[in-house]
């Protein structure tokens, strides 16, 4: 009888420590899982903060190329302009550097439009001569921008006129270059002499 409650008590512990060893077994199964779980979220975090990482420097190279093409573009629109700048004040200087010549031969063109209108015989050898060396001359500083300012029945305009002489003329409205005095240039915008003029009043 002592032999059977051993044996039954045997069998009750065996069972006992079979469920138990099931149960641990179980509690391990599960905490390797949640250990795997964790892990498993861990790894994904990582690779989410790392994704999230390159990311950012990708847009933040982005924004250093934008900018960089911005300062490239500017430095180009700059340069364009400088060089437009310096092409027009070349051109400006060209153009007044001969301003001190133009001024002294203005005079010689002058008193050959004198000598042709004292000369009375037209076919004389010395007038066509003088008459070839004034056009020429007269082409010369055309080439260099220089014009003969128009005053003839012009409307009279104090930038480009001297008034000299005033008069009263009739069928002439007020205002108006009656008489060119003495012919006056300029060298593209600028005005070298002004037209002496007599105008009516």
């Amino acid at each position: 009888m002592e032999n059977k409650d051993v044996q039954s008590e045997v069998k009750s512990e065996a069972s006992t420590s079979a469920e138990d060893q099931v149960v641990i077994e179980d509690q391990v199964a599960e905490e390797a899982d949640t250990e795997q779980t964790e892990d498993d979220n861990v790894t994904d975090i990582n690779s989410k903060l790392e994704e999230k990482k390159v990311n950012d420097q990708i847009k933040d190279l982005e924004s250093k190329i934008e900018q960089s093409e911005d300062k490239y573009k500017r430095l180009q629109a700059e340069y364009a302009n400088y060089m437009r700048r310096t092409q027009q004040e070349k051109e400006t200087i060209g153009i007044f550097a001969n301003e001190k010549i133009i001024t002294e031969l203005i005079p010689v063109i002058d008193n050959m439009e004198r000598a042709l209108d004292a000369c009375t015989d037209k076919e004389d050898a010395l007038f066509k001569g003088v008459d070839l060396v004034y056009k020429q001359l007269k082409d010369s500083l055309a080439k260099f921008g220089v014009e003969e300012i128009e005053a003839e029945d012009a409307e009279f305009d104090p930038n480009f006129h001297m008034a000299v002489m005033q008069e009263s003329v009739e069928g002439v409205e007020p205002n108006k270059v009656v008489m060119v005095l003495q012919k006056g240039y300029k060298l593209g915008t600028k005005v070298i002499r002004p037209t002496m003029v007599k105008v009516s009043c």
